[in-house]
């Protein structure tokens, strides 16, 4: 019972954030669930009571929205029609984590924010930083600040993709490839594409969304790899019981489980759609105990070095991006 208050608030924190969401998409719930979250976090004055549920609802929920985004992964279909866009995608994802690689130990930024971010950026924005932020247990304040990061690049891309098509002479079909593998968040995915289609009464957005999808498998190597590394790196000498299911987060064992019953079974889409969405609901619960958690004036002071590298994983996934879709001739 000492968990309820603290899932309350974050459920109370969520409908509201929720609701903004629906109403200005390019910013999305999760954005104001953290906002909301840290003024709130602000007024509190007696948290023993909410402590309990606010890091119930930031872990586990979180854990237990990532699951149900599986159900929106048919395996088989994403592949079938966004093989084309593999090469592309596999090097997107690659230049970014090397990017954010070398920047951390260049700049010295904190490891788990440079994960976090090159993982968001070169994934699918807030859901790839809630798998991987649970793979190397970061704290709440690094989530907050990787989010906060990722957005801000969602925000811009969703507002200068559709020039950036024109400036190089993009088909409907190449454009929805590079708003595919450029943009890391699916809001801002749709949001480009559907700018695009608008604009030249083309039709892009379905392309755009099977390569984000098809990009989203990509979780469960990258989790699976961060879990391993981390419990690897954090294993003490004596410890006996180290084994493989103690350094593989289960609950990506159930986000696939999830998409393959997807893809093998034929599911109500009435039923699809409600998992959908409260997959993105818990997300925004989590997102609000995030922010409950988290100290602004580090996350303000801390700011710069890591948009800093935002900015580089974006950059060099945009030029990788043009760079293949050129060489295998995709761009025309």
């Amino acid at each position: 019972m000492k968990k309820v208050r603290g899932i309350l608030l974050c459920a109370g924190i969520g409908v509201p954030s929720w609701y903004l969401g629906k109403l200005m998409p390019i910013i999305g719930g999760p954005v104001f669930a953290i906002v909301l979250g840290i003024i709130v976090a602000l007024f509190l004055k007696d948290r023993v009571n909410l402590d309990e549920g606010i890091k119930f609802t930031s872990k586990k929920i979180l854990q237990y929205a990532v699951i149900l985004l599986g159900f929106g992964l048919n395996v088989q279909a994403i592949l079938a029609s966004g093989k084309e866009s593999l090469p592309i995608i596999f090097s997107t994802i690659a230049v970014s984590l090397i990017v954010a690689y070398l920047i951390q130990r260049i700049f010295k930024i904190d490891k788990n924010v440079a994960t976090l971010i090159g993982v968001g950026s070169s994934i699918c924005g807030g859901s790839a930083i809630a798998a991987a932020s649970t793979a190397i247990r970061a704290k709440d304040e690094e989530i907050a600040q990787s989010i906060s990061v990722i957005f801000l690049f969602n925000v811009i891309a969703a507002l200068i993709f559709p020039s950036l098509g024109e400036i190089f002479s993009m088909t409907d079909y190449s454009f929805g490839i590079f708003a595919g593998t450029a943009v890391n968040d699916t809001s801002s995915v749709t949001a480009a594409a559907s700018a695009w289609d608008s604009i030249h009464n083309g039709n892009s957005l379905e392309v755009a969304t099977i390569v984000k999808l098809t990009r989203t498998l990509a979780i469960i190597p990258i989790t699976a790899f961060l879990s391993y590394s981390y419990s690897k790196k954090n294993k003490s000498e004596d410890d006996s019981s180290f084994n493989l299911l103690s350094i593989f987060p289960t609950f990506i064992l159930f986000f696939l489980g999830a998409a393959i019953t997807r893809s093998l079974f034929d599911i109500p889409v009435d039923i699809l759609i409600i998992l959908k969405q409260t997959s993105k609901f818990f997300i925004i619960m989590a997102m609000a105990a995030i922010g409950l958690n988290t100290n602004i004036v580090k996350l303000i002071k801390g700011g710069a070095k890591p948009i800093g590298l935002g900015l580089a994983c974006w950059i060099s996934i945009i030029m990788m991006s043009l760079l293949v879709q050129n060489l295998t001739g995709l761009a025309h």
